[in-house]
């Protein structure tokens, strides 16, 4: 798990995101969710396994604080 000063860092999606939506699927905590123009992920769920930066094709899916 990422952490910085005690606090969780979970994973962020970029501007880079294509909306293709591979990382949705991939995320165990379900916290990956389509939104208004590319895909988010919601820090309170997220459990920073980094599936999602697997999967994506373009590398948009990053910890928090390396976006």
């Amino acid at each position: 798990m990422n952490e910085w000063k005690g606090l969780k860092m979970a994973y962020k999606i970029t501007e880079e995101c294509i909306s293709c939506g591979a990382c949705e699927p991939e995320c165990p905590a379900a916290a990956i969710s389509e939104g208004e123009n590319i895909y988010e992920i919601d820090p309170e769920k997220c459990t920073d396994c980094g599936n999602c930066a697997e999967v994506c094709p373009v590398d948009a899916c990053v910890p928090a604080g390396e976006e």
